[in-house]
């Protein structure tokens, strides 16, 4: 499994109220589709305009080589092109998860 960590900047004009239904309404919605993806969430950072970034997204992968093919699929393409309207992604960060990990089972 891999991580990926995305710093995302919104473009000008782009509210985080929009761009945050957008992630619950359709991006969030959509991850079933990806069979590569494991995991995925996006987190505020900043609503501050003059922020380096504003979200952190996250997501975790079975491996780059299946979540490249997603990538090259039609939703995925659509998923990019609405996200490219709102926002970019400053840098992009790939880990190798380190298991077993720790998480709470009751924690949301």
């Amino acid at each position: 499994m891999e991580t990926i960590v995305h710093r995302i900047r919104l473009r000008s004009g782009v509210g985080p109220e929009r761009f945050e239904a957008w992630v619950t309404g359709v991006d969030y919605a959509t991850c079933p589709e990806l069979p590569s993806v494991l995991q995925f969430s996006v987190h505020r950072v900043s609503v501050d305009e003059a922020a380096t970034f504003h979200y952190l997204e996250v997501i975790v992968v079975r491996g780059q080589e299946e979540f490249a093919r997603d990538m090259r699929g039609l939703t995925f393409r659509k998923l990019s092109a609405e996200f490219a309207e709102m926002a970019e992604v400053i840098t992009e960060d790939v880990g190798t998860y380190i298991e077993p990990g720790y998480q709470v089972s009751s924690w949301r």
